[in-house]
């Protein structure tokens, strides 16, 4: 009777590790799991914050009349882009430099409202991109598109 007791007594022993192990295991993954969400979640942020700020300064562009009527009024063969953006519509330009956010580069194209506007320089990088019509002012009808294109620094 004394041994069955004492086998008993190293059973519950031996159960008791193997519940230890199995709960520090549960907590382990728990708190891996909450790491890699909260990860992703910052991963999502940058996306997100980028294509925000696009669409206010494309917006706050579109809306301009005086930043509108220079984009409308540009006589220069389209694309325009970073290199000639500046010279041809410095206003614009002026106003995209100024509400960038420090964490991102961007790069701005004005094309002909039916063309693709594409980015060809992206060597490794993820660009976002977000456009808008600018059509024309109260005079002059001249259809562009301006695309602005911006990247992780």
């Amino acid at each position: 009777m004394g041994f069955t007791l004492l086998k008993t007594s190293k059973n519950k022993k031996g159960w008791i590790r193997i519940v230890e192990v199995l709960v520090a295991i549960l907590i382990i993954a728990g708190i891996v799991l909450i790491v890699i969400n909260q990860n992703e979640n910052k991963k999502e942020d940058i996306p997100s914050l980028t294509r925000s700020y696009q669409i206010a300064i494309l917006r706050e562009i579109q809306l301009n009349n005086s930043l509108r009527g220079e984009i409308v009024g540009i006589s220069a063969s389209l694309p325009i882009e970073n290199i000639s953006f500046s010279s041809q519509a410095p206003l614009t330009w002026e106003k995209i430099t100024e509400k960038t956010p420090s964490y991102i580069e961007c790069a701005a194209k004005i094309c002909a409202a039916n063309d693709s506007c594409l980015f060809a320089n992206s060597p490794g990088r993820t660009v976002y991109a977000q456009s808008v019509v600018i059509s024309s002012t109260l005079t002059t009808y001249n259809p562009r598109l301006l695309k602005l294109f911006c990247w992780r620094k």
